[in-house]
C-alpha cells in the first residue's frame, strides 16, 4: 500500500502528468479514466453535493468545486483548481443528457440542454490543449442540431473537432453494452494528431462478460441494509487486464486511504441487499436467462452475455425514482451496487454512497472508467511530455 508521505519521486511524477479538469464529474467515471490514463485531475465540477462528496471520497488530490457550469467563468474555474491559464491539458466532462436520451422525454426545451453549450464556452474561456464531452446518442438526432451548433460555435478557430466518435463499451472491455457519443476536439499546435481512428477499440481486445465481472463476489443477502453490513470479502478475480484493473492500479492521488487498505486484505463495499416479496422472488426464480420480467421490466443477466445500459433514476426534483436494475444470473434478486459497479468496470477499492438508491445514481450517470482511460490514453500519447 502506498505511504501517505510524498516522496521526490512521486512529485516529480506528479509535475510531468498534464492537468485536466472534469467538469459535471459525478462520482468519477470519466475521471478514474483519465488519472489511469497518465493524467492529473486538477479539479472537479459537480452542482449535486452527494456525487462531489464521492468523488471527493475517492480523489482527495483533487480541488472539489460544487458549482453551476452554467454560471463559472474559465477564469474562476481555472484559479480555483490551481491551473496557470495557457497549461491547461483538457476538459473532459458529460454534461446532463436527460433531455437528449432516447428513453426520456427528448425535449428540445429541457434547460438541461443548453448546459451541453456551456462545456464549450469554457472550453473557449480556459483554452485547453483538448476536450472530450461525453453524452447519449439521442444527442445526433437532428432535433437537435440547432443546439450542437450553438455549442460549437463557442469553438476558436484554432481547435480540430473529430467527427461524433460512437462507442460501445463492451468493444472496450467493459462488460456493458453501454453506448454514447463522445465529441473530441483539440489544438494541433499543442497535440499530435488526432483521427477517429485513433479511438477505434482494439480488436484483439478481450471481451468481458458477466460471468467474468462478477466472478469472486460473495451471494447478497436481503438483511444486508447497512452500511456497516455491506462491507464484505471477495475472492481474487485471477488474471488479466479487467481483473487487474478491478482490483489495482491506482494512480497517484486517487483512492480514499482506508478503503485501499481494506481493498488488500479483499474487504470491499457496496453488497446492500434487497428485500422482494415472495412474489417476486418466485416470479423471478422462473425466468430464463436474458428475459424480461413481465412486472419489474428488467431482464434477468445473462452470464455468458454483456449487461445493458445501467440506468440512473432520477433527482429527488423529479421524484427520486429508483431505476430498475437487472435481476441476477443465478440468483431471484436484483444486483447489488457493488455488482452493478463491477458491470460497470469500476475498481472494488473505489466506494460509492452507502446507499442504494444513491449509488445506482451514481454508477447509472457514471462513463466506464474503462472505456474512458482507453479513450483518454489515446489522447495522453499524442500530448507526450508536457
Amino acid at each position: 500500500m502506498r505511504s501517505t508521505g510524498e516522496t521526490k519521486a512521486a512529485k516529480i511524477c506528479k509535475m510531468n502528468r498534464p492537468n485536466l479538469i472534469d467538469l459535471f464529474s459525478g462520482v468519477g467515471g470519466l475521471s478514474l479514466g483519465a488519472a489511469r490514463a497518465g493524467f492529473r485531475v486538477a479539479g472537479s465540477v459537480e452542482l449535486d453535493p452527494i456525487a462531489s462528496a464521492s468523488h471527493q471520497f475517492n480523489f482527495p488530490g483533487t480541488k472539489h468545486l460544487k458549482e453551476d457550469v452554467a454560471t463559472l467563468t474559465g477564469d474562476l474555474l481555472l484559479a480555483s483548481c490551481g491551473v496557470v491559464p495557457g497549461t491547461l491539458s483538457g476538459l473532459i466532462g458529460g454534461p446532463p443528457c436527460q433531455g437528449f436520451s432516447l428513453i426520456g422525454k427528448k425535449s428540445v426545451e429541457d434547460p438541461r440542454n443548453q448546459l451541453f453549450g456551456h462545456f464549450f464556452r469554457l472550453v473557449a474561456e480556459t483554452r485547453p490543449a483538448f476536450f472530450v464531452a461525453e453524452n447519449v446518442m439521442g444527442i445526433l438526432r437532428k432535433e437537435n442540431a440547432k443546439i450542437i451548433e450553438a455549442a460549437f460555435s463557442h469553438l476558436p478557430s484554432c481547435y480540430r473537432m473529430l467527427a461524433p466518435i460512437k462507442v460501445k463499451a463492451s468493444d472496450y472491455g467493459a462488460p456493458t453494452t453501454r453506448t454514447r457519443v463522445f465529441f473530441v476536439g483539440f489544438d494541433p499546435s499543442r497535440i499530435a494528431s488526432l483521427t477517429e481512428k485513433s479511438f477505434a477499440p482494439d480488436p484483439g481486445i478481450i471481451q468481458i462478460k458477466v460471468k467474468d465481472a462478477l466472478m469472486g463476489l460473495p451471494d447478497v443477502h436481503k438483511d444486508w441494509q447497512k452500511e456497516v453490513q455491506s462491507w464484505r470479502t471477495v475472492r481474487r478475480l485471477g488474471e488479466g487486464e479487467f481483473a487487474d484493473r478491478v482490483s489495482g492500479h491506482v494512480p497517484m492521488g486517487v483512492g480514499n486511504q482506508a478503503a485501499l487498505e481494506k481493498a488488500t486484505m479483499r474487504k470491499v463495499s457496496g453488497f446492500l441487499g434487497t428485500r422482494h416479496s415472495e412474489e417476486t422472488v418466485a416470479r423471478f426464480a422462473k425466468l430464463a436467462l436474458g428475459e424480461v420480467d413481465a412486472v419489474y421490466r428488467s431482464p434477468r443477466l445473462d452470464p455468458n452475455g454483456f449487461c445493458p445500459t445501467l440506468r440512473a433514476g432520477t433527482n429527488a426534483d423529479k421524484g427520486s425514482f429508483q431505476a430498475v436494475r437487472p435481476i441476477h444470473p443465478r440468483k431471484p434478486r436484483v444486483i447489488s451496487p457493488r455488482e452493478a459497479a463491477r458491470l460497470q468496470g469500476f475498481p472494488d477499492w473505489f466506494v460509492f454512497h452507502p446507499t442504494k438508491w444513491h449509488a445506482f445514481r451514481q454508477i447509472g450517470n457514471s462513463v466506464s472508467p474503462i472505456v474512458a482511460e482507453r479513450l483518454l490514453a489515446s489522447i495522453r500519447l499524442a500530448i507526450g511530455s508536457p
